[in-house]
C-alpha cells in the first residue's frame, strides 16, 4: 500500500494546481451524468456543542480511470487558536477488484485543495467572458489561502484583493503574507463591507450563526458570484433573493446548512437555480445581474479525483513509501483449493 504523508502530499501538488482544477471540472462533470456514487456523509460530534465534528466520505467516482475510497475528515474550530490547524484528515483509496487498501494519503492539503478549486472553477463558469479584477477573502485560514492560489489560476486578470476576518489583526497579517507571496497583486484589509464590494467573494469562517444579511451591505457590484465555502454564513433572506448554484440539491440541503434553512422556512428548494454540473455545460453565465451564490456541500467524489491526481504525480517522481500489511492476505480454504498453501 502506498502511504503519502503530508511533506510527499505537498511534494506531489507542488505545480500540480492547474491539473488539480481539471480533476475537479472533471469530477463534477462525471457526477452529472450519474457516473458517482456518493453516499450522504456521515457526521461524528464529540460531546458538547462546540462546533466540532468528524465527518466520513465515502464515494465512488467513475469514468475512464474509476476510483473509490473515504475521506476522514475532523474539524475542530478550537485548534486555531492554539496555533494548529482547524482540518485534519485522511483518504483511503481502495482497489475496486478486491476492495484492499491501496493507499493512505495525508489528506488536509487534498481538502483544502478541491474545496478552492472548486470555488475557483465556480467563479470562472458563473463570471463567464466577464473580467473578475476584484476579490474578497471573508475569513482568513487555510481554505481562503488556497482559494486565491486558484483564483489567480482561472482569473489572471486579478489585481486586487481585500481580506476580512473577525479576529483583530489577523486580516492585516494575513494580506501581509499574501502580499510577499504575489506581489502583483494589491492586498488589503478591511471590513466586511470592503470584501463584499469585490466581484467574487469567498466566505470561508468557523462562524455558524448566519450572520451575513448580504441586504445590509447595498454597495456590492451586479452579478458579484458569492462562493458560501463555509454554508452557514448567509441569512435565510440572502439565500432566497439570491440565484443559487449547488454542486449537490440533496447533500446540500442537509445538516442546518443555509440552505436547508431557507427550505425549512419556504417548504420548497425552487429557490435553487442550478447544479454546477449544468452551469459547466453551458457557454454563458447565468442571465441576472443580480447576486450569484455558489453553496457546495463539498463531494467525496472531488477528494478522490484530487487524490488520484497527487497519487499518479508522486509515483511518477518516486515520492512517498510503501507499506506492507495493509491487506488481509490469502483464504486458507479457496487458496489451497487454488493450489496454494493452506
Amino acid at each position: 500500500m502506498k502511504i503519502l504523508g503530508r511533506e510527499d502530499v505537498a511534494a506531489a501538488l507542488n505545480g500540480l494546481d492547474p491539473a488539480v482544477l481539471d480533476a475537479v471540472r472533471t469530477a463534477y462533470v462525471l457526477h452529472g451524468q450519474g457516473r458517482s456514487e456518493v453516499p450522504y456523509s456521515g457526521f461524528l460530534r464529540p460531546p458538547g456543542d462546540d462546533g466540532s465534528r468528524i465527518i466520513s466520505l465515502p464515494a465512488y467516482l467513475g469514468g475512464p480511470e474509476p476510483v473509490m475510497g473515504l475521506k476522514w475528515i475532523s474539524s475542530f474550530p478550537a485548534n486555531v487558536e492554539r496555533g494548529l490547524q482547524r482540518a485534519s484528515s485522511v483518504q483511503i483509496l481502495n482497489d475496486l477488484s478486491t476492495g484492499y487498501p491501496t493507499a493512505v494519503l495525508e489528506a488536509s492539503q487534498i481538502s483544502a485543495s478541491r474545496t478552492a478549486a472548486s470555488a475557483a472553477l465556480a467563479s470562472r463558469t458563473l463570471h463567464g467572458a466577464r473580467p473578475v479584477r476584484t476579490a474578497g477573502l471573508i475569513g482568513c485560514g487555510t481554505i481562503n489561502r488556497r482559494v486565491l492560489d486558484f483564483l489567480v489560476l482561472v482569473h489572471p486578470e486579478l489585481r486586487t484583493v481585500t481580506v476580512q476576518d473577525a479576529v483583530p489583526g489577523r486580516a492585516a497579517t494575513f494580506a501581509a503574507q499574501l502580499a510577499d507571496e504575489r506581489p502583483e497583486i494589491s492586498f488589503l484589509a478591511g471590513d466586511v463591507d470592503d470584501a463584499l464590494r469585490a466581484a467574487t467573494v469567498s466566505v470561508a469562517t468557523t462562524d455558524s450563526t448566519y450572520w451575513l444579511d448580504l441586504a445590509a451591505h447595498p454597495d456590492r457590484p451586479g452579478h458579484q458570484v458569492i462562493l458560501h465555502l463555509s454554508l452557514r454564513d448567509l441569512s435565510t433572506e440572502s439565500v432566497l433573493n439570491a440565484y443559487n448554484v449547488v454542486d449537490d440539491i440533496e447533500h446540500v440541503m442537509r445538516e442546518r446548512t443555509s440552505l436547508h434553512r431557507a427550505e425549512q422556512e419556504v417548504g420548497h428548494r425552487r429557490f435553487v437555480n442550478a447544479e454546477i454540473a449544468t452551469a459547466l455545460g453551458q457557454s454563458e453565465e447565468p442571465a441576472t445581474e443580480g447576486t450569484i451564490v455558489f453553496s457546495p456541500f463539498g463531494l467525496g467524489i472531488l477528494d478522490l479525483a484530487v487524490a488520484r491526481t497527487i497519487l499518479a504525480a508522486a509515483t511518477r517522481d518516486g515520492i512517498g513509501s510503501e507499506a506492507a500489511g495493509f491487506d488481509p492476505g490469502q483464504h486458507r480454504v479457496t487458496a489451497a483449493m487454488a493450489g496454494g498453501t493452506a
